[in-house]
């Protein structure tokens, strides 16, 4: 009995603690309105998925390539100095040059003073000294003589044909005898050109045959020039990774490529003669916006454009060796005692072609 009285006060306790419901609501609940259904509405759009949803597009943040290289190579070069920097850069070689020539006099006069014989050897190492800076003085004279000398058929050149004057074309060829007289690779060129030149009455028609006879060679070997140079620019840009690297290669190969292209066209390989001459090619090349990417080169660098996708720096050592190209055909035409009348001018992207095919091509077997 009295787990029976211990289970009534639970249950009690337990009543007591549940919340008191509020009252039945007497009152009838209100008829729901009836609903109008449109069979006719058209379904509503099933809401959209993720498939559905178009492609993210890819950022465009990879430039295209511009030869970056060339074109920071061709602007400093083409860059005229200022009066101001000129006339310190010259006041400066002379301070240097008189103190290093008062140092060399006192060396000797007081060696002289000391001991007779070590200071007559200083002398004349001396001497010497003088004489091979002389030679190299005179050596530069003549590299800008024979520039100048090539400038000038160039224009005599020019002037003949735009006159049609035969008495001047004949000067003219004259004149590119004295200056292939004694290289043995245009002897052959020379000789037919001799026996035929009478036979010739206009000036077109002779300093044509002239450019088929005699410069057709060297155009050749220019051209072969170009195709290295451009070969070693695009290699190197491609494969080292150095920031300044490709700079300093694209302005060492182009000055190489340069004088070279003036040495085979009978110009001087002097230092000073090469960078004018680069100077000019340069300032000509800037002055007439074809240090850019341009349509004579679309073909080379769609060639490359798979190479280009795959690895940014195959794409600028591409477009550095158009770019290269470009410069060794201007330097042609700069260098050549003749325009291009009867021959065509080189194209860029075939020049770029074959050099590019030099460089993967595989050895035959």
């Amino acid at each position: 009995m009295e787990k029976a009285r211990r289970d009534n006060a639970e249950r009690r306790a337990a009543e007591r603690a549940q919340p008191e419901r509020p009252p039945a609501d007497p009152r009838p609940k209100p008829a729901r309105a009836p609903r109008l259904f449109d069979t006719e509405a058209p379904a509503r759009a099933a809401p959209p998925s993720p498939a559905d949803a178009p492609p993210v597009p890819e950022p465009d943040t990879v430039l295209p390539p511009e030869g970056r290289a060339m074109q920071t190579m061709a602007m400093l070069a083409a860059r005229p100095p200022s009066r101001l920097a000129r006339f310190f850069w010259s006041a400066l070689a002379a301070l240097i040059g008189f103190a290093v020539s008062l140092a060399a006099w006192d060396f000797v006069t007081g060696l002289l003073d000391r001991n007779p014989v070590l200071g007559g050897i200083a002398l004349v190492l001396l001497g010497l000294v003088l004489a091979a800076l002389s030679l190299i003085a005179l050596r530069e004279m003549a590299a800008f003589a024979r520039l100048r000398r090539l400038d000038t058929l160039h224009a005599e050149s020019d002037a003949a044909l735009a006159a049609h004057d035969l008495t001047a074309a004949r000067a003219v060829l004259d004149r590119l005898f004295a200056l292939y007289a004694r290289r043995e690779d245009t002897s052959w060129g020379r000789q037919r050109l001799a026996e035929r030149r009478d036979d010739i009455l206009d000036a077109d028609g002779l300093l044509g045959l002239a450019e088929r006879e005699l410069l057709a060679p060297l155009d050749a070997a220019a051209m072969r020039e170009i195709e290295a140079a451009a070969r070693t620019v695009a290699t190197v840009t491609a494969i080292v990774p150095l920031a300044l690297a490709d700079v300093v290669a694209a302005t060492v190969a182009n000055l190489r490529m340069i004088r070279r292209i003036a040495e085979i066209y009978g110009g001087r390989g002097g230092f000073l003669g090469s960078v004018r001459l680069a100077r000019a090619v340069m300032t000509h090349l800037v002055a007439t916006g074809a240090v850019a990417v341009g349509d004579d080169m679309l073909g080379s660098i769609a060639g490359g454009g798979m190479l280009s996708r795959l690895s940014r720096r195959f794409g600028e050592g591409i477009v550095n060796g158009a770019l290269t190209a470009r410069v060794g055909v201007a330097a042609m035409e700069v260098c050549r005692p003749l325009p291009f009348r009867a021959l065509k001018r080189p194209s860029v992207g075939a020049l770029v072609k074959r050099a590019l095919a030099g460089l993967f091509s595989r050895p035959d077997t």
